[in-house]
């Protein structure tokens, strides 16, 4: 039952005092039956004229911030200790559902509640991914559902090339396909729009890693991450993040499980200046997630600072 100490820091840079707008963040990890938060404190320099924290349709913690006058920079600082419980998670391997070359159909009363996370088929651009989603199918017979997101999470680990990028909206899962090399997120909406294809719910996961199979350093670690999740008839949402071939929530803390990844952007906002007063952004993330019979940390990651 590790207890994990988190800090998340992002400032951004401005050569002249700018005014500030509103800004949105969502950081703080998500309460569930397997991540219990034991504190969470956001502090925001300079100091807002209001502050507030909404549950969002995903039911993701978010804190708008507004300002009044000017400053040189703005910066979110996120301090948590979470007792994170992976064990606590269905297997995605109890699940025995299987589906044919068709594609796969939930019960009516799930397939309702599941149809945000579907997606749309008639989506030319998902279509695009139909060849490599379907080289998963057994040839003859039936499919386990399990089976085909593990082998679809295991082959992007080792088929395709991680590269970092800390800012923008993911690339089109087609496009991860045609370079074979994208970012955490862009790997979690190439599974995402597969799983799709068959007819299966999945959902866009951000949050953090701490964790790789075997040990050692995941990839992706040093900032917030990105993976999957997809709703199995026997067990309900699991996680699959094909960055590090993990399969479950080990290692993996959410902040916000959604539909589209445009809803699970940590931080953003708005300010009024000379585009050229904007030098840069920093974030900085570090992990440390200790066995609680034990006062070393079993894991820790050091800062890893990020300019753009």
């Amino acid at each position: 039952m590790p207890r994990v100490s988190l800090l998340h820091r992002t400032t951004y840079r401005y050569r002249n005092p700018v005014a500030l707008g509103e800004h949105r963040a969502m950081a703080r990890p998500m309460e569930s039956f397997d991540q219990h938060v034991l504190s969470a404190d956001l502090t925001i320099t300079p100091e807002p004229s209001l502050v507030r924290t909404i549950h969002d349709l995903s039911n993701a913690a978010v804190t708008a911030a507004r300002f009044e006058g000017r400053a040189d920079h703005l910066e979110f600082v996120l301090r948590a200790e979470v007792e994170h419980r992976p064990e606590r998670c269905a297997s995605a391997q109890d699940d025995d559902t299987v589906l044919g070359t068709d594609g796969f159909a939930y019960a009516p009363g799930d397939a309702h509640a599941l149809s945000p996370f579907v997606g749309n088929a008639a989506d030319a651009g998902d279509a695009a991914v139909d060849p490599w989603a379907r080289r998963f199918l057994k040839p003859v017979g039936r499919t386990r559902i399990a089976t085909l997101l593990s082998d679809m999470t295991h082959a992007i680990r080792d088929e395709f090339a991680y590269e970092l990028r800390v800012s923008g909206k993911p690339q089109p899962a087609a496009e991860t396909l045609e370079r074979r090399r994208g970012s955490c997120r862009d790997f979690a909406v190439l599974l995402m729009t597969a799983a799709r294809r068959h007819g299966l719910a999945a959902q866009f996961v951000s949050g953090y890693v701490y964790g790789a199979p075997g040990g050692g350093a995941p990839t992706g670690g040093g900032h917030t991450h990105a993976w999957a999740r997809a709703y199995l008839p026997e067990v309900g949402w699991c996680d699959f993040d094909p960055t590090n071939g993990i399969i479950g929530a080990r290692g993996l803390i959410r902040v916000a499980a959604v539909a589209n990844p445009r809803d699970a952007v940590p931080l953003h906002g708005s300010w009024s200046g000379f585009a050229s007063d904007f030098i840069g952004l920093d974030v900085e993330v570090a992990i440390c997630a200790h066995d609680p019979a034990d006062t070393q940390p079993i894991e820790e990651k050091g800062i890893a600072q990020q300019v753009i």
